[in-house]
C-alpha cells in the first residue's frame, strides 16, 4: 500500500498546504454577498458556467469524431465531464478544493469551435488575417465566460481555463502566476493571446485539471477510434512498445485486447499521478508512466488525429468557415438586423452590454462563429449560400 493510500481515508482540505482556500477567492465585482457555507465561491461559479448559454452548447461540439452520425463516440460534453471526474478522483485524494477543480473542469473547453481542432485551425487563419491575432480555445473560453457572458467569475478558476492544456504533455506541473488580476489580464492572457504556450496555473487544483486533461482522451479517442472504424487491427500494431503494454495490462494487438482500453488506462494514469503528487511540491507522472503516456499521445496523433479517412473533408470545411466569416462579417458591417448574428448573439439578452458595444466587427464575427455548435454551422451555411425554396405557395403579405 502507497502512503496516499494509507492517508486517504483521513484526508482532510483544510490540513493540506496545496489547497486553495474558499477565503482566498478573487472576484471582480463582488456584486453579490458570498455564501461561506452552503454555496461557496468556486462553488458558485460552477453553478454559473453550468448555467451559462456558452455550456449548453457543448451538447453538439465535436471532440475528435466530427460528421459521424454515432451517438456512441465522445462529444465535447462528455470529455468536459470525464476531465472533471477524473481531476476531482485526483483532487480527492490530494485534499484539493474539489469545488474549484470542478468549475475549472467544466470550463476549459468552452472555447472550443465546430469541428473540433480542425476548426480550430481554419478560425485561427482568419483571425490572424483580420488582425486579430490568433485563435486559441482556451483564451476563447475565458472571453465567452469573463467578457462575452460575464458571468463574474473568480480569478482561479479563470486562470485554471486558460492555462489548461491538453494537447501538451507535461511530467510535472508546478504552480505559477501572482493571484492578482493584474498579473492575470496583463501577463498570463497577453502572453498567451500574443502566441506563447500556456503556463502553469497558479493553483494546485488548476494543474490537476490540466493533468486530467492531458490523460482522459488518450484511451477513450482510441476505442472511439475503433468503434467508428478510423483504424483496425493493423494499425494497433503499431501501438507504443511493450512496457506500455504491460503498463496498461493489453495482451496482444488484436481489437479484443483493447476493448477495454479507457478503463485500464484511466485507472493506471490516475493512480500514477497521486502517488507521484501526494508528498511533492508539483502535480508529476513516473517516469515510465510518463513515456507511455507520450508515446500513447504520438500513437494517437499519427494514426487518429491526422489519419486520411477523418480529414478527408478539410477542404470543405475550410471553404465552409472562410465563407461564414466574411459573410458574417458582411452582415455586421451593413446592418443586416435579420441576420443569425444579430438574432443569437448582438441582440441576445444574454450577451453582455458592453461587450457588443466594445466589440469590432471582427471579434464579433470571430466570437459567433467559435460559439456555434456543429450542427448549428451546418445550418446557417446552408441558410446562407442554398437559395430558399417556397412549398406550394408564396405565402404572407408583400
Amino acid at each position: 500500500m502507497t502512503v496516499w493510500q494509507e492517508a486517504w481515508p483521513t484526508a482532510n482540505p483544510s490540513s493540506r498546504p496545496r489547497a486553495t482556500r474558499n477565503d482566498d477567492y478573487l472576484r471582480r465585482s463582488g456584486r453579490k454577498p458570498e455564501d461561506p457555507v452552503i454555496r461557496p465561491p468556486f462553488f458558485r461559479d460552477a453553478d454559473r458556467i453550468v448555467h451559462s448559454k456558452a455550456y449548453s452548447r457543448y451538447i453538439d461540439k465535436t471532440q475528435v469524431f466530427y460528421l459521424v452520425e454515432n451517438d456512441h463516440i465522445t462529444h465535447r460534453v462528455l470529455h468536459v465531464q470525464l476531465v472533471s471526474k477524473i481531476a476531482r478522483t485526483i483532487g480527492r485524494a490530494l485534499g484539493l478544493n474539489e469545488d474549484l477543480i470542478e468549475a475549472i473542469a467544466l470550463g476549459h473547453d468552452i472555447g472550443h469551435v465546430p469541428y473540433g481542432h480542425l476548426g480550430e485551425t481554419f478560425l485561427d487563419e482568419l483571425c490572424v488575417e483580420h488582425g486579430l491575432g490568433g485563435f486559441r480555445h482556451n483564451v476563447q473560453s475565458v472571453r465567452f465566460l469573463d467578457v462575452v457572458e460575464d458571468c463574474d467569475l473568480t480569478l482561479q478558476v479563470l486562470d485554471g481555463i486558460l492555462c489548461h492544456n491538453g494537447e501538451v504533455h507535461d511530467r510535472s506541473l508546478t504552480v505559477e502566476g501572482e493571484a492578482d488580476w493584474d498579473s492575470f489580464a496583463g501577463g498570463k492572457l497577453e502572453r498567451i493571446e500574443a502566441g506563447g504556450d500556456a503556463l502553469p496555473p497558479l493553483t494546485a487544483e488548476g494543474c490537476v485539471v490540466r493533468c486530467a486533461d492531458s490523460v482522459s482522451y488518450l484511451g477513450r479517442d482510441l476505442a472511439d477510434a475503433l468503434e467508428v472504424e478510423v483504424i483496425g487491427e493493423d494499425d494497433l500494431e503499431d501501438f507504443p512498445p511493450e512496457n506500455c503494454m504491460h503498463l496498461f495490462g493489453i495482451a496482444g494487438h488484436k481489437k479484443e485486447a483493447f476493448s477495454d482500453i479507457n478503463r485500464k488506462v484511466l485507472d493506471v494514469l490516475i493512480r500514477d499521478i497521486i502517488t507521484g503528487s501526494y508528498d511533492a511540491d508539483c502535480m508529476a507522472f513516473s517516469a515510465e508512466t510518463s513515456a507511455c503516456v507520450a508515446a500513447f499521445k504520438e500513437f494517437n496523433m499519427q494514426h487518429i488525429y491526422n489519419n486520411e479517412r477523418l480529414i478527408k473533408n478539410r477542404k470543405k470545411i475550410r471553404f465552409m468557415f472562410r465563407y461564414l466569416f466574411g459573410r458574417t462579417l458582411e452582415d455586421i458591417e451593413n446592418g443586416r438586423r435579420d441576420s443569425p448574428v444579430y438574432e443569437d448573439l448582438v441582440n441576445a439578452p444574454w450577451a453582455s452590454r458592453a461587450y457588443v458595444g466594445a466589440a469590432a466587427p471582427e471579434e464579433l464575427a470571430r466570437d459567433f462563429i467559435a460559439g456555434m455548435t456543429d450542427r448549428y454551422f451546418e445550418w446557417v451555411f446552408q441558410q446562407s449560400i442554398l437559395p430558399e425554396r417556397v412549398r406550394s405557395r408564396y405565402r404572407g403579405g408583400w
